[in-house]
């Protein structure tokens, strides 16, 4: 399916990738001249996309369910482009505290899959979980994919967290750089403490 990237093409495709709630909802090669919408349409694309720049192909150690180790070799092409916007997008406009319980419950899930537990009452509440975290993932990331890469070019997004002026240096927003020293004193208690403790112990 991937071809070696070291014998793709010598000029990248730059596609454009639109998500609604988390869910890919279309694909745009300019260049082209190719939009696609449909779910399956998507994912054979970016297959073919990803498989003649020689992108997600990976050899690795596992471990299995029953505790032995076996050795694969994977290729989804189309995924690691998904993957890789999807990211860039969540990161975009999530929650930090909210993508952190994701991000463990992402490590649940795929233990989950691959131990054969879709039909647990344990997987669907992870998907449940999931699935609301995405209510917000929501915007367009455009992505150039070459020689086994996937770069990041940019993105947009109606529901974004990130506001310039509120961490600009130059324009003063609802953000006070010196509220930050109460912060700093108020963690600095415990490693205070850790460290009168490490010295005690030095001298004993």
């Amino acid at each position: 399916m991937t071809t070696n990237s070291a014998d793709s093409p010598a000029s990248p495709d730059v596609l454009e990738i639109e998500f609604s709630k988390g869910v890919p909802v279309k694909v745009t090669n300019a260049k082209a001249g190719k939009s696609l919408t449909v779910a399956l349409q998507i994912f054979t694309y970016l297959n073919e996309i990803g498989g003649k720049h020689g992108v997600g192909r990976i050899d690795i150690v596992e471990n299995r369910f029953i505790g032995m180790k076996s050795r694969g070799i994977y290729e989804t092409p189309g995924g690691t482009i998904l993957y890789h916007a999807h990211l860039d997008i969540e990161t975009f406009t999530m929650d930090r505290e909210v993508r952190k319980i994701k991000q463990g419950l992402g490590v649940r899930f795929s233990e989950q899959i691959y131990n054969g537990f879709w039909y647990s009452p344990e997987c669907e509440f992870v998907r449940r979980c999931i699935a609301q975290s995405q209510d917000r993932v929501e915007g367009k990331v455009q992505v150039s994919v070459f020689k086994g890469q996937v770069y990041i070019l940019g993105r947009e997004s109606p529901k974004s967290l990130y506001n310039e002026e509120l961490v600009s240096m130059d324009v003063q927003g609802d953000y006070d750089p010196c509220d930050a020293s109460g912060f700093i004193r108020i963690n600095a208690v415990r490693l205070k403490e850790y460290h009168r403790l490490q010295r005690a112990d030095s001298q004993h």
